[in-house]
């Protein structure tokens, strides 16, 4: 299994997938089970007066790639468009390549160009020990920051190293 390996004085850490995650409903269940499961013991915590989750989405990003074909299935454009929930990357993608305004443009059919799209999601976590760290994912990496605890990164590595889509 791939290891966390620190690459700074700043404590964070970075994973490379060696696969990118495989789709967004992947990508989804990997970020839920961290917030519902809390596989790393994260605690309640109060700031201002208001009472956070241990865990809890800070960021999150979906970007549809869409690129257009001629006959020749020669590419003779592309598309790109970020959303900020999965709700609208599913409904977004559904209407750009229903969009024959944009086809005609083109002067191609539309594809969606799955293996270029990208997903993004930061985590905030409320360590027992009183620190908050973040846990960035991304299609290609899962990056660990603001942490000073090796115990953090040791938890986070463990749980990783559970998940396949995580190797």
């Amino acid at each position: 299994m791939a290891d966390f390996v620190q690459n700074s004085q700043t404590k964070s850490a970075i994973r490379e997938l060696a696969e990118p995650i495989a789709d967004v409903a992947t990508f989804n269940s990997i970020v839920q089970s961290v917030i519902t499961d809390n596989p790393f013991a994260c605690v309640l915590y109060m700031s201002a007066g208001v009472t956070h989750d241990p865990v809890e989405k800070t960021k999150e990003g979906y970007t549809v790639k869409v690129i257009y074909q001629d006959t020749d299935a020669k590419i003779v454009g592309n598309l790109s468009d970020k959303f900020s929930t999965i709700a609208g990357f599913n409904a977004g993608a559904t209407a750009i390549l229903a969009n024959t305004a944009l086809s005609t443009a083109h002067g191609g059919t539309p594809v969606r160009d799955t293996d270029n799209e990208a997903f993004s999601a930061t985590l905030k976590c409320h360590d027992p020990n009183g620190e908050l760290y973040m846990v960035n994912f991304s299609r290609g990496r899962v990056t660990l920051t603001s942490y000073s605890d090796e115990a953090i990164r040791t938890r986070v590595e463990t749980w990783a190293d559970t998940v396949t889509a995580l190797a």
